[in-house]
C-alpha cells in the first residue's frame, strides 16, 4: 500500500504542470479549453472574459455566466476577474468512461443584449487509476493429460484510464510449466492466457501458484496483480469446444423481454459425464450484463430478461463458459457481442437558456426575446431536432448554431389585445415515426401610450333646475383608456370658452379625478337657458394623449315668478284701480280687463283669472283666461253705485304662484256725461288742443295708409297661397284675434264704427313680449302716442308707467283672445 501511494504521488508531480498550463483556441465561433481531470475546486480554466473580448465592467453589466449541458455545473465564472474556474471535482472516467475524447460542452450566456457562445472544455486523462482484476484470487483446474499448448483464459484487468494511461501489458511470475500469451479479440483488445509449455504431472506437482501482474502506460506506470492457483486434475482430457469463438448479434433496444437472442453450440469429445456440458456466464461477468441477460444452463440459450437502452449502453460483450461434468471438469469459452440498435424512443427536449424578457409593444421586428436550444438523446436522424412556432404568431425562431435558436419578434405587438403571449414551441425529431414535445413560453408585453382616452359618448346633455345650490353636481362625464398604469390614468379639465361673453370657468368647474362637473353659482332660467362645456380627458403617458367631449347644459325653468299685473296700471303699481260703468249696462257689458304676465315659461307662465271676492257676486264675472270683467246681468236701480272686486290671478306652476288685484267700479247714471264733458273741453279754444287735433289727424291718416298697405299684402299672399294649395283666405270672422306665427309686423284695425284701437303684432302669439296694442278712444283728450318696443327684457312696471303716463284708464279698450279653450299667455299687447 505504501508503494502504491508513492507511485500515485509521483504521477501527480509529473502532471502538476498541467494545472498552470491551459490550452484554448476558437474554432468556428467556439472557445475550447483543455484541462486535466481531478483539478481542485477554484482552479482556473481560462480567462473567459478576455477570450470573449469583454471588459471587467461588462462582466457585471451583461451578467456573464456559464450553463452546462451535462446536468451538473462543473464550472463557474469568477465575476471579479472574468476567469472560468472549476466549480466541482471532475472525474473523467465517471463522465466519459472509456471514450478517448471527453469534452464537456458549456454555454456562455450574456444579457443586454442576449448573446450565446459555445465553450468546449476537453478533460484530459491523468493516470489516477491502477489496473485491477475482477478478483484478486483466481482458481483454475487443468487435467494432467492436457497437451502442451493448452491455453487457459484468464481474467482481463480493467483500467478506467484511457490513452497512454490505460492498460498496456501483463507479466507472469516465473514458473516451470506455464507462460503468458495474449489473445487478440475484436476491437483491438487482448486478453491474457496461460500457455502450457510442457506436460503436467499431477504426482510431481498438483498445485501451481502463479502471480499475474497488469501494467498501464503511465509515467510512472501503475500496476495491479492477481494470484492464480492452478489445480492439476487427473483424466478428463477433452474440453468443450464452441463452433465459433465470437458470436455477433444485433438487437433493437425495444426488444421484448423473454426473447431468445442466441443459442451457442458447444461439443465435447468425451463420453458420459465428461461429455455432458453446462453453460454459464463467466464469473467475471459484470452486473450490467447479468441484469439484462440470462442463460439456460442446459441448452445454452441466451435470453433477454431486462430492458435495453441504446443511450445507456449500445454494445454488450458476454463471455460464455461451457463446462463438462468430468473429473476434473473441462471448460471451453466463447464471446457473444450484442449490438443495440437505436430506435426513436426519446422525445426531443426544449431547453430555455435564458428567461424571456418583457417586450415593449412597439418593439421593432427582430428584437431578441429569449435563447432556446433543443436536444434529443437518440442518435442519427432520431436525434436531429427541428423547432416550430404556430403559424399565426408575432414571433419567429432565428437559428444560431448546434440546435440553438433565438426567439425574436416578427410582427406587430399590441398589449391591449394580448398582454401576455403564451408561445407554444414544438420540437420534432426526424425519426420514423417522429416524436414531438412542446414547451410554452410566456412573454409579457409592456405598455406604451398608444391609446387616447375615449369618452363614453361624444356629447352629453345635462338638465339642471334653475335656482340650484352653488357647488352642486351638474353632471359627471367618464372616459376610459385601454392603456395601462400611468398611460391609463386620466385627468379631466374644461377648455376655455365664452358664455354670454364670460369665461365658462366662472360658471362651472370640474373634478380632475372623476369628471364630476360642479356649478359655481345658481342659474336663472330667465337670464340663461342653455350653454355648452368642452371637457377634455388627458392621460398621464409620455407624450400624453387627449380627447374632447361636449356637454350641453339645459337650465330647466322653475315656477319662481308670480304673475305681474300690468293692467289696470294703477293696480299694477300697488294702488286701487277705479273703473266706471253706466247703470244702463246690459248683461255681458265689458267693464274692464285685468291683464297679467308671468316671467316664467311653459306651464309656469300660464295665468288664469278668478273672482275671489265681490260686493255683489251675482253682478260680475271674470273670464278665466282673458281676465275680462263683464256684467252677468243688467244693472238695476237697486244695485249699489260702488262695487268692489278682488280678482285673484294664478299661474299653472307647481307650487302655484298668485297675485291679486282690487278693482273699484263706480256705477253712474247718464251714459253721455263723458261726451258732454269732452265736448266742453273741445270747445275751449287753446293752442294745446289744436296741436292734439293735428297730431290725431296725422296719426289716423298714417294708420289708415298702413292698414291699406297691409290688407293689400295679405290679399296678394292669400291669392298666391290659394293658387298653390287650393285653400282660400281666412275670413275676418274666422280670424278674430288674428294670430300669425311668422315674425312679421301686423296691424289689426277695429272697423266697427270709429277707430278705437290699433293692434301691432310681431312674432309668436305665445310670446309674452312680442305683441302690443295702442288703444285710443275717440273721446280722448290726449293726442300723444306712446310706442313700446318689444323686448324680452322689458320690465313690466316700467312699461305700465309709460302707458299710464300716456293714456288714462278711460281711454283703454279690450279684445278677448282664446285659442282652443286654453289659457292665453297674454302680453302687454293684449291691453
Amino acid at each position: 500500500m505504501t508503494k502504491r501511494m508513492g507511485h500515485r504521488d509521483g504521477r501527480w508531480l509529473a502532471f502538476s504542470w498541467h494545472y498552470f498550463f491551459l490550452l484554448w483556441n476558437t474554432i468556428d465561433g467556439q472557445t475550447r479549453y483543455t484541462i486535466p481531470e481531478e483539478l481542485k475546486q477554484g482552479s482556473v480554466v481560462g480567462n473567459l472574459a478576455k477570450d470573449l473580448g469583454l471588459g471587467l465592467s461588462e462582466i457585471f453589466d451583461r451578467k456573464l455566466r456559464v450553463a452546462s449541458e451535462a446536468g451538473k455545473q462543473y464550472f463557474r465564472v469568477d465575476a471579479g476577474k472574468g476567469e472560468l474556474v472549476v466549480n466541482e471535482r471532475i472525474d473523467r472516467e465517471a463522465l466519459c468512461g472509456q471514450r478517448t475524447s471527453c469534452v464537456l460542452p458549456q454555454q456562455a450566456v450574456m444579457e443586454n443584449p442576449l448573446q450565446l457562445h459555445r465553450i468546449e472544455v476537453e478533460i484530459r486523462d491523468i493516470n489516477d487509476n491502477s489496473p485491477s482484476f475482477p478478483s484478486n484470487d483466481v482458481f483454475l483446474r487443468i487435467a494432467e493429460s492436457a497437451a502442451v499448448g493448452t491455453r487457459l483464459l484468464l481474467e482481463s484487468a480493467l483500467d478506467p484510464d484511457v490513452g497512454s494511461n490505460s492498460l498496456k501489458s501483463y507479466t507472469l511470475s516465473k514458473n516451470d510449466c506455464f507462460s503468458l500469451k495474449l489473445k487478440e479479440i475484436e476491437g483491438g483488445k487482448s486478453v491474457p492466457e496461460l500457455y502450457l509449455e510442457k506436460v503436467l504431472d499431477r504426482e510431481q506437482k498438483a498445485v501451481h501458484n502463479i502471480l499475474l501482474t497488469a501494467l498501464d502506460g503511465g509515467n510512472p506506470a501503475r500496476s495491479g496483480t492477481s494470484k492464480i492457483t492452478i489445480t492439476v486434475l487427473d483424466n478428463n482430457d477433452n474440453i468443450p469446444i464452441f463452433d465459433k469463438n465470437v458470436y455477433k448479434i444485433t438487437l433493437s433496444e425495444k426488444s421484448q423481454k423473454g426473447t431468445i437472442i442466441l443459442k451457442p453450440k458447444a461439443t465435447d469429445a468425451d463420453e458420459g459425464l465428461n461429455g455432458e456440458i453446462e453453460f454459464s456466464f463467466e464469473s467475471r461477468t459484470p452486473d450490467s450484463v447479468l441484469n439484462v441477460f440470462d442463460i439456460n444452463s442446459s441448452t445454452g440459450e441466451i435470453i433477454l430478461k431486462g430492458d435495453l437502452d441504446y443511450e445507456t449502453t449500445n454494445l454488450y460483450g458476454i463471455d460464455i463458459t461451457a463446462k463438462d461434468k468430468g473429473t476434473p471438469e473441462m471448460e471451453g469459452h466463447c464471446r457473444v457481442q450484442v449490438e443495440v440498435i437505436d430506435i426513436n424512443d426519446n422525445v426531443p427536449e426544449i431547453v430555455l437558456n435564458s428567461k424571456p424578457s418583457s417586450v415593449r409593444e412597439d418593439a421593432p421586428s427582430g428584437t431578441v426575446v429569449a435563447l432556446i436550444s433543443a436536444r434529443d438523446l437518440d442518435s442519427g436522424d432520431n436525434g436531429k431536432v427541428s423547432l416550430q412556432l404556430p403559424e399565426v404568431s408575432p414571433f419567429s425562431l432565428k437559428p444560431s448554431f448546434s440546435n440553438n435558436y433565438a426567439l425574436v419578434t416578427s410582427g406587430v405587438l399590441d398589449r391591449e389585445s394580448f398582454s401576455v403571449y403564451n408561445i407554444e414551441i414544438t420540437a420534432t425529431d426526424f425519426g420514423v415515426p417522429p416524436l414531438r414535445s412542446t414547451k410554452n413560453i410566456a412573454v409579457s408585453i409592456s405598455d406604451v401610450n398608444d391609446n387616447p382616452p375615449i369618452f363614453s359618448q361624444p356629447a352629453y346633455n345635462a338638465y339642471i333646475k334653475e335656482n340650484g345650490v352653488a357647488g352642486s353636481v351638474l353632471y359627471s362625464v367618464s372616459a376610459s383608456d385601454l392603456d395601462l398604469g400611468e398611460n391609463a390614468k386620466i385627468s379631466y379639465s374644461i377648455l376655455d370658452s365664452k358664455v354670454q361673453d364670460v369665461s365658462v370657468s366662472s360658471y362651472v368647474y370640474i373634478n380632475s379625478d372623476n369628471g364630476s362637473i360642479y356649478s359655481m353659482h345658481s342659474f336663472d332660467y330667465e337670464k340663461l337657458k342653455v350653454f355648452q362645456i368642452q371637457v377634455q380627458a388627458k392621460d398621464q403617458g409620455s407624450p400624453s394623449l387627449s380627447s374632447n367631449a361636449t356637454v350641453h347644459v339645459f337650465i330647466l325653468d322653475q315656477n319662481d315668478n308670480a304673475p305681474a299685473v300690468i293692467y289696470p296700471s294703477s293696480a299694477a303699481l300697488g294702488s286701487l284701480s277705479h273703473q266706471r260703468m253706466p247703470r244702463s249696462a246690459k248683461a255681458g257689458h265689458l267693464v274692464t280687463k285685468v291683464t297679467a304676465v308671468d316671467a316664467d315659461s311653459g306651464h309656469n307662465a300660464w295665468v288664469s283669472y278668478k273672482l275671489a271676492e265681490a260686493t255683489d257676486a251675482s253682478l260680475f264675472t271674470v273670464n278665466l283666461y282673458t281676465g275680462e270683467v263683464r256684467t252677468k246681468r243688467a244693472v238695476s236701480e237697486q244695485d249699489d253705485s260702488s262695487q268692489r272686486l278682488l280678482i285673484e290671478i294664478k299661474d299653472d306652476g307647481d307650487p302655484v304662484q298668485s297675485a291679486t288685484v282690487t278693482v273699484s267700479i263706480l256705477v253712474e247714471d247718464g251714459l253721455h256725461e263723458p261726451i258732454l264733458d269732452l265736448r266742453q273741453k273741445v270747445t275751449e279754444p287753446n293752442r294745446k288742443s289744436g296741436r292734439i287735433t293735428l297730431y290725431l289727424i296725422l296719426s289716423l291718416a298714417s294708420v289708415s295708409v298702413l292698414s291699406l298697405v297691409t290688407f293689400f299684402i295679405l290679399a296678394v299672399k292669400c291669392i298666391r297661397k290659394s293658387r298653390s294649395s287650393g285653400s282660400c283666405c281666412v275670413r275676418r270672422s274666422d280670424s278674430d284675434g288674428y294670430k300669425n306665427p311668422n315674425r312679421n309686423l301686423q296691424i289689426q284695425l277695429n272697423t266697427d264704427g270709429p277707430i278705437k284701437y290699433v293692434e301691432v303684432l310681431g312674432g309668436d302669439m305665445m310670446s309674452q313680449s312680442q305683441s302690443f296694442r295702442s288703444c285710443l278712444s275717440p273721446m280722448s283728450e290726449y293726442s300723444d302716442f306712446t310706442f313700446v318696443k318689444p323686448s324680452s327684457t322689458t320690465d313690466f312696471k316700467d312699461m305700465i308707467n309709460v302707458l299710464d303716463a300716456s293714456l288714462p284708464d278711460s281711454a283703454w279698450t279690450f279684445e278677448s283672445q282664446q285659442v282652443s279653450g286654453q289659457p292665453s299667455q297674454l302680453s302687454p299687447c293684449d291691453i
